[in-house]
């Protein structure tokens, strides 16, 4: 599935409901792409009949990540998010929080990495009653975007 701008992933999801299928919204920076990640997408996608991914643009992956970061550009993360069998499509946001999307999508489940507090995951959920279930899963241990770009870094120093 491509990368989908706003309008197209509304419509999307509700082809998807109204074909009885559950939609799961899932969002992060996906810099970097490791094991961790494709496990928890799998763990996302296990939640419903199909997932959408949004991915942080740059600038609001910045003021996540940190002003070093991302080391992908958004369009090029987000590709590679879609294409993994897991993801039935991926959009980019650019807000600090993907509530706005989260309104438009209007998900059944709307799944969030336990790494997160629950009242720091997402701002309010926006959506229509009843709204969608909140799903917390385990961040995959040993994994990060931010060690393997030390260890990067401290392989490539003489």
């Amino acid at each position: 599935m491509p990368v989908l701008d706003h309008d197209r992933v509304r419509d999307f999801a509700d082809t998807l409901r109204r074909t009885g299928r559950r939609v799961v919204l899932t969002h992060g920076v996906y810099d970097l792409l490791h094991p961790g990640h494709i496990r928890y997408l799998q763990a996302a996608r296990d939640q419903g009949d199909a997932l959408i991914v949004a991915v942080n643009s740059d600038r609001s992956a910045r003021g996540v990540a940190g002003r070093s970061r991302p080391v992908t550009p958004a369009e090029e993360r987000a590709e590679i998010v879609a294409a993994l069998d897991s993801v039935d499509a991926a959009v980019i946001f650019d807000d600090s929080t993907p509530d706005a999307l989260i309104a438009l999508i209007q998900p059944d489940t709307l799944v969030e990495g336990a790494g997160w507090p629950a009242d720091e995951a997402v701002g309010p959920v926006p959506v229509e009653a009843p709204g969608p279930q909140v799903v917390s899963i385990p961040v995959e241990p040993g994994w990060s975007t931010s060690s393997i770009i030390d260890s990067i870094q401290r392989n490539s120093k003489p």
